[in-house]
């Protein structure tokens, strides 16, 4: 039998640093389970969801050093999901304030993206961005 061949390179998980888990909790579980993840793991100091191969990770870790994101900085600027069709994506968008989070380019919606681009841009109370991109 030869050596079992591993998939073409994909992520495994994403990790966020947060400097308060429970209030990330909120929105980032809303946000999560509503595309689909399910609960995967949770700890002290982290919450993480599942879907298929891949898991997203909230963790307050005792080495953060600021206490928002700036995805306006070098790093990460931004996470996209697939959010399924355009009424999903209008769902998503219009019930996620009641959900902590905030429109981003709201006088641009659904295409600030560009006009072949339909998607909601939202963001949390530390500044974490996504992207939930409609299927067209």
């Amino acid at each position: 039998m030869g050596a079992r061949r591993r998939p073409p390179a994909m992520i495994h998980h994403i990790e966020l640093w947060v400097p308060d888990l429970a209030g990330a909790v909120r929105p980032w579980g809303w946000l999560l389970e509503s595309l689909g993840w399910t609960p995967f793991q949770e700890w002290p100091a982290g919450r993480s969801w599942k879907h298929g191969g891949l898991y997203v990770v909230l963790e307050q870790s005792p080495a953060l050093t600021g206490t928002s994101h700036d995805r306006c900085a070098p790093g990460l600027n931004h996470l996209a999901f697939h959010a399924g069709p355009p009424s999903a994506v209008d769902r998503l968008a219009a019930e996620s304030a009641a959900h902590g989070w905030s429109p981003l380019f709201a006088d641009r919606y659904p295409h600030a993206g560009g006009p072949d681009c339909y998607a909601a841009y939202l963001t949390d109370a530390w500044g974490y961005e996504v992207e939930l991109v409609a299927e067209t």
